[in-house]
Formats: C-alpha cells, structure tokens, sequence
C-alpha cells in the first residue's frame, strides 16, 4: 500500500496576482515557483476568501466563507466601538462587528490531518487570534515556528533580531524569510518517516520591505536598464501604481521565492518529492493603492483591500505528483474555502461536509476536469486602510457585481470576459442581470448570517 502523500503548503502575504513570472511579471524574478508552475497546475481565477488577511486565512483553515465566521477583517481593525478614535470617525457608516480570533469551535485543516495520523508543522505568518489559546498550537499544529498575534515582522523587520515569541534569533544578518524555510525543512528532515502537513506562511512580502541589500542592488540596476519610471493612477481617493518598478518589493519577491526552492529542493534531496502534494497561494491582492503602494496588480484593477480583482484573485499553483499534469493551467473559479475539502480528498482523509461548508473539492479538476460551481461570494463590511469602502461582492460565470454600501455608491456590473479590468461599469444596461445577482448576494448574506454595517451617527455630511 502506498505511503499517505505529505503536503506542503506556502502562503505568502500580500502577493498579487501578476507578482510572479509565471503569472506575467517581467520585473520581479521567480524560477522556483515558477518552475513549480511549470510541473503542476496553474489556477488563472483563483480567489482569496477576502481583499484582506485574517479572513481568508481562516477560510483556508476551517473551509468557510468569513462572513459565516464573523472574522471579516485584519483582526487589529477597528470594531464599531472604536470608530471615533480612527479615521474613519467621518465617515458614513460604522462598520460591522466582527470576532477578531479564529472560533476555537471549529474543527480546523491541521487537527483533521492530526487526528489522522499526520504530523502538522506550521511556520510564519499566522493572524488570527492576539492571546496564545488562540495560536497555532492549539489550532491542530504540532509545532509553531514564528508564528503570533502579529501580522507583520517585528523588530528589525526582515532581518534578526525578530521580537518574536515563538522565533529565537539568529545570527548576525540571518533574513526572517529564509530563516522560516531552514525551519520548515528542519521538520520535514526530522518527520520524513511519517506523513506530514508542512504549512508555510511567510510574513513577506508584507510591509515593511526589507531584503538582502545584493537583491535590491540587483533590481535598482535591472530598472536603470530597462528604463523604467513609476506608473500612477487613480482609484478613489487614493494613489494607485500601475507598473512594477520598485526594487525593495522586487528584492523582498525573489527572497520569497529563493526560500520556496529550498524547501522544494529539500524534499526532492530526502526522497519525498514524489510523493508530496504542494499548494502555492497568496491570502489577498498586492498593496497598490496604500504605505508606498509597491506593487501592481495590473492589469487587474485596485488591490489589497478592494472588491475588485485586484484585491481578491490570486497567483495560485498546486503540483499533485503523478495527477497533475505539468504546464497544466485552469480557468476554474476558485476560491481559499476550497482546500480543506480538497486537500482531504488528495490525501484519502474523509470529508467533513458540516465544516467546510463553503468549499468544494478541485480534485475533479486536478484530474483534467471542470465543474460548474455556482456563485461564489465575498463581504467586506469595512472601510479598508487602502481606501476601499464597505462592500459585498458575488461572481457567476463571467458576470460579477459588485454591492456597496454607503448610498451614494451605486452598484457595479461587470463582464469579466472582456472586461478584466473592470473599467466599462454594465449595471445600467443590464438591470435583469444587476437583479439576477442582487438576488443571489442577498440569499446569500441571509443565509451565512453576515453582518452589516450601520449608519454613522457622528457622519460629517
């Protein structure tokens, strides 16, 4: 009988969709990930659950939309209470409550492949709970490298010393990014006789930027060479950049990249290439709009912390040894909610169809097929810090609307086939169609609980 298949899984912060080589990038540099592409599938409409983090990282683990958790937004976002301190005390509405810890109660990714006799490992990035009852060791994980209430590298950023609780320093020099790496190939080295779930969650490539100083000086000369000047635009109210061209964030990619082919040569060294599942993914849009706007989504419109695509779709790879087929590539629709039933069905764990409600496996799809899914949907009841406004989303087919819901905003409508960059707004033209998917969202939101924002009392007219 075949050895259970291990998984590893990378999630980066704040990757957009086109920060990769294989998803169109020509300034940032990445062969490791993608040559991953290039011997797995690549998932071309690929969603985060949510234009931020917390949420869709909770999606991911517990297989749930983030409305039905109540979890959002970022957890360090302000609850309505908090409004008049922020600033968004101004604005017209309060946003709505939501839990700012993943709830205990759910049954997660990790404890599944736990309670059946895998070894869980997680490093990085967590969010999603400020106090320790709440962090990865009591979430399913065996071993909790790096990972806190934070969302972002303390201390000196990218490089030690960390000011992490669950990360000793290192030597003098050592980055944050590679050291999560060389901790993730330490547990694959040391469990390699057993099934495992490696899950890596790196902090880059959030703000703050930092990398090794020879990988910003290589990108200050590559964008010298190729001439390349800033690109700006419009998006609200906001500054948007419209082309790559910033060396820190270009050095900060491929620093990422470098730590994902180490452990994807690790594996390949100690013999479980073969027969290990691995899932590249990235939990929102690249920050463009927002603290230095350093990347572009183009040409998706907006980024981290809008409804638009931007925002919410992803550079997502999965390399299923001897199922995938290499270069494969997938218009699916996807969504994060979708790997917990997916990754069960990979690796022959029974489902648990009361927990992962809003998921549907991809193995048909792994396997060379296509499904239709229905709609998939997104709520973001929350002024972001990038400008955005509180909002609900739905996509069907080709057809995505987009629901604000300050008043003076009217709906959106767009028809993402031939317009992918959501410029040419269809909802006047199309009412039937602007109802259709009224109706959908707003079954929706009633079904799953979601919460809404208020009036602002305190609002300035």
């Amino acid at each position: 009988m075949p050895a259970k298949p291990n998984v590893v899984f990378f999630l980066v912060d704040d990757l957009g969709w086109t920060d990769i080589g294989a998803f169109g990038s020509s300034f940032y540099e990445t062969p490791n990930i993608d040559a991953l592409a290039a011997r797995g599938m690549k998932f071309t409409s690929a969603y985060a659950a949510c234009p931020v983090c917390s949420p869709t990282r909770a999606s991911i683990l517990t297989g749930k939309y983030p409305a039905r958790l109540k979890t959002t937004d970022h957890f360090g976002a302000p609850q309505p209470s908090e409004v008049s301190r922020h600033w968004t005390r101004n604005k017209p509405l309060l946003p709505a409550e939501f839990l700012t810890q993943m709830p205990l109660e759910e049954i997660t990714l990790a404890e599944t492949f736990k309670s059946n006799g895998y070894g869980t490992f997680f490093a990085g990035k967590w969010h999603l709970g400020e106090t320790p009852e709440f962090w990865p060791e009591y979430q399913g994980f065996d071993v909790n490298k790096g990972s806190f209430s934070k969302g972002q590298p303390m201390g000196n950023h990218y490089f030690t010393p960390y000011d992490n609780p669950r990360l000793t320093d290192g030597p003098p020099g050592e980055n944050l990014t590679l050291r999560l790496a060389d901790e993730t190939i330490s547990y694959i080295e040391q469990n390699k006789s057993r099934p495992f779930l490696a899950y890596l969650s790196f902090y880059a490539v959030h703000n703050p930027l930092g990398a090794p100083q020879e990988l910003i000086d290589k990108y200050t000369e590559k964008r010298k060479r190729l001439q390349l000047d800033d690109q700006w635009g419009k998006e609200g109210q906001n500054k948007v950049r419209l082309n790559q061209s910033l060396p820190v964030y270009a050095a900060l990619v491929e620093t990422m990249d470098r730590a994902v082919g180490k452990v994807l040569a690790a594996l390949e060294k100690n013999g479980l290439d073969k027969n290990t599942i691995v899932v590249f993914m990235s939990d929102n849009g690249g920050l463009a709009t927002s603290e230095g706007q350093p990347t572009s989504n183009m040409p998706l419109r907006a980024g981290k912390g809008w409804l638009y695509e931007g925002g919410i779709r992803e550079p997502m790879v999965i390399h299923w040894p001897g199922v995938t087929k290499a270069g494969a590539v997938s218009d699916q629709i996807t969504t994060s909610t979708d790997f917990y039933p997916t990754l069960l069905e990979m690796v022959g764990i029974p489902g648990l169809p009361g927990q992962h409600l809003d998921g549907l496996s991809l193995v048909p799809v792994l396997k060379g097929k296509k499904f239709d899914r229905g709609a998939v949907f997104w709520h973001y009841p929350h002024y972001g810090n990038q400008g955005s406004s509180p909002g609900s989303a739905v996509r069907q087919g080709d057809w995505k609307l987009i629901e604000w819901f300050e008043e003076s905003r009217p709906v959106e409508l767009y028809d993402l086939r031939d317009d992918l960059g959501e410029q040419n707004n269809l909802a006047a033209t199309r009412p039937q169609k602007v109802k259709e998917l009224l109706d959908l969202l707003h079954t929706w939101r009633e079904e799953v609980g979601a919460r809404l924002p208020s009036k602002n009392p305190a609002a300035k007219l």
